[in-house]
Protein backbone atom coordinates (compact mmCIF):
# COMPACT_ATOMS: atom_id res chain seq x y z
CA UNK A 1 0.00 0.00 0.00
CA UNK A 2 2.63 2.57 0.45
CA UNK A 3 4.36 1.80 -2.30
CA UNK A 4 1.41 2.74 -4.25
CA UNK A 5 0.91 5.59 -2.22
CA UNK A 6 4.29 6.80 -3.19
CA UNK A 7 4.28 6.13 -6.83
CA UNK A 8 0.94 8.36 -7.20
CA UNK A 9 2.72 11.00 -5.55
CA UNK A 10 5.51 10.81 -7.46
CA UNK A 11 3.77 10.92 -10.90
CA UNK A 12 2.71 15.14 -10.91
CA UNK A 13 0.87 16.36 -14.17
CA UNK A 14 1.95 19.60 -15.52
CA UNK A 15 0.35 22.60 -13.64
CA UNK A 16 -2.98 24.27 -14.93
CA UNK A 17 -2.13 28.07 -15.35
CA UNK A 18 -4.37 30.57 -17.37
CA UNK A 19 -3.64 32.06 -20.18
CA UNK A 20 -3.22 35.64 -18.82
CA UNK A 21 -1.41 34.76 -15.57
CA UNK A 22 1.54 32.47 -18.10
CA UNK A 23 1.83 35.72 -20.04
CA UNK A 24 2.24 37.89 -17.22
CA UNK A 25 3.97 36.26 -14.34
CA UNK A 26 6.62 34.44 -15.56
CA UNK A 27 9.35 37.07 -16.60
CA UNK A 28 12.82 36.86 -17.06
CA UNK A 29 14.87 35.76 -14.18
CA UNK A 30 18.76 35.89 -13.51
CA UNK A 31 20.60 32.77 -12.58
CA UNK A 32 24.23 34.22 -12.67
CA UNK A 33 26.55 36.23 -14.83
CA UNK A 34 29.97 35.36 -16.31
CA UNK A 35 32.93 37.11 -16.54
CA UNK A 36 32.75 37.39 -20.32
CA UNK A 37 30.08 39.77 -19.74
CA UNK A 38 27.29 37.01 -20.64
CA UNK A 39 24.17 36.44 -18.53
CA UNK A 40 22.06 33.01 -17.85
CA UNK A 41 18.27 33.27 -17.42
CA UNK A 42 15.65 31.39 -17.23
CA UNK A 43 13.03 32.40 -19.65
CA UNK A 44 9.60 31.55 -20.47
CA UNK A 45 7.59 31.73 -23.62
CA UNK A 46 4.59 30.90 -24.94
CA UNK A 47 3.35 28.94 -28.30
CA UNK A 48 1.48 26.71 -30.62
CA UNK A 49 4.21 23.34 -30.03
CA UNK A 50 7.61 23.55 -27.97
CA UNK A 51 9.83 24.59 -30.78
CA UNK A 52 7.80 27.78 -30.86
CA UNK A 53 8.01 28.49 -27.51
CA UNK A 54 10.96 27.72 -27.13
CA UNK A 55 12.21 30.22 -29.65
CA UNK A 56 9.33 32.99 -27.90
CA UNK A 57 11.99 32.01 -25.03
CA UNK A 58 14.90 32.80 -26.08
CA UNK A 59 13.72 36.25 -28.48
CA UNK A 60 12.27 37.27 -24.76
CA UNK A 61 15.58 37.22 -22.78
CA UNK A 62 17.58 38.65 -25.54
CA UNK A 63 14.46 41.12 -25.38
CA UNK A 64 14.80 41.63 -21.29
CA UNK A 65 18.40 42.31 -21.81
CA UNK A 66 17.98 44.79 -24.60
CA UNK A 67 15.02 47.39 -23.87
CA UNK A 68 13.93 46.36 -19.90
CA UNK A 69 17.19 45.29 -18.07
CA UNK A 70 17.03 41.94 -15.88
CA UNK A 71 15.52 42.61 -12.02
CA UNK A 72 14.76 39.01 -11.13
CA UNK A 73 16.55 36.71 -9.67
CA UNK A 74 20.45 36.18 -8.02
CA UNK A 75 21.06 40.15 -8.88
CA UNK A 76 24.33 39.16 -10.31
CA UNK A 77 22.84 40.05 -13.81
CA UNK A 78 23.19 43.96 -15.33
CA UNK A 79 19.58 45.71 -14.12
CA UNK A 80 20.31 48.04 -16.81
CA UNK A 81 19.03 47.55 -20.80
CA UNK A 82 21.22 47.61 -23.19
CA UNK A 83 19.24 50.40 -25.18
CA UNK A 84 18.32 52.29 -21.99
CA UNK A 85 16.74 55.28 -24.27
CA UNK A 86 12.84 56.37 -24.55
CA UNK A 87 11.55 54.35 -27.44
CA UNK A 88 14.39 52.22 -28.84
CA UNK A 89 12.38 49.51 -30.39
CA UNK A 90 10.02 52.02 -32.02
CA UNK A 91 12.69 54.23 -33.52
CA UNK A 92 14.52 51.56 -35.08
CA UNK A 93 11.53 48.96 -35.62
CA UNK A 94 12.48 48.05 -38.81
CA UNK A 95 16.01 46.91 -37.63
CA UNK A 96 14.49 45.40 -34.46
CA UNK A 97 11.31 43.54 -36.48
CA UNK A 98 14.13 41.67 -38.66
CA UNK A 99 16.68 41.15 -35.51
CA UNK A 100 13.67 39.42 -34.06
CA UNK A 101 12.52 37.22 -37.23
CA UNK A 102 12.41 34.07 -36.64
CA UNK A 103 15.75 32.91 -37.74
CA UNK A 104 17.33 36.10 -37.21
CA UNK A 105 20.60 37.67 -35.48
CA UNK A 106 19.14 37.40 -31.99
CA UNK A 107 19.79 33.94 -32.44
CA UNK A 108 23.74 34.43 -32.63
CA UNK A 109 23.38 36.04 -28.94
CA UNK A 110 21.70 33.12 -27.12
CA UNK A 111 22.80 29.65 -26.24
CA UNK A 112 20.82 27.14 -24.30
CA UNK A 113 22.14 26.17 -21.17
CA UNK A 114 20.90 22.51 -20.73
CA UNK A 115 18.88 21.24 -22.67
CA UNK A 116 17.12 19.14 -20.42
CA UNK A 117 16.16 21.97 -18.21
CA UNK A 118 13.28 22.74 -19.71
CA UNK A 119 9.96 22.52 -17.97
CA UNK A 120 6.54 22.91 -19.43
CA UNK A 121 3.31 25.20 -17.65
CA UNK A 122 0.00 23.86 -19.13
CA UNK A 123 -2.19 26.34 -20.51
CA UNK A 124 -6.01 26.22 -20.08
CA UNK A 125 -6.01 27.24 -23.25
CA UNK A 126 -5.07 23.56 -24.73
CA UNK A 127 -3.73 25.01 -28.56
CA UNK A 128 -1.17 27.14 -26.38
CA UNK A 129 2.23 25.36 -24.82
CA UNK A 130 4.37 27.32 -21.88
CA UNK A 131 7.91 26.18 -21.83
CA UNK A 132 10.51 27.86 -19.67
CA UNK A 133 14.46 27.34 -20.28
CA UNK A 134 17.99 28.83 -19.17
CA UNK A 135 19.40 30.37 -21.11
CA UNK A 136 22.43 32.19 -21.77
CA UNK A 137 22.91 35.96 -23.16
CA UNK A 138 25.69 37.48 -24.67
CA UNK A 139 24.99 40.93 -23.37
CA UNK A 140 28.73 42.13 -24.36
CA UNK A 141 28.17 40.75 -27.89
CA UNK A 142 24.40 42.51 -27.82
CA UNK A 143 26.50 45.88 -26.75
CA UNK A 144 29.06 45.98 -29.86
CA UNK A 145 26.38 44.61 -32.64
CA UNK A 146 24.17 47.29 -31.65
CA UNK A 147 27.21 49.86 -31.63
CA UNK A 148 28.34 48.03 -35.09
CA UNK A 149 24.80 48.67 -36.56
CA UNK A 150 24.41 52.03 -35.29
CA UNK A 151 21.67 51.53 -33.21
CA UNK A 152 23.61 53.14 -30.13
CA UNK A 153 26.03 55.22 -29.85
CA UNK A 154 29.09 55.39 -28.05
Amino acid sequence: MFFAALGLTGCKTPTVISKNYAYNNFGIECMGSDIDGSQTMRSWGKGKNKKQAIEQARKNAVYSVLFKGVHEGTGECNKRPVLAGANAYEKNEEFFNKFFADDGDFKQFTSLQDEKTYSRMKSSDSSIENWGIVVRVDRAGLLKFMIDRGILKQ
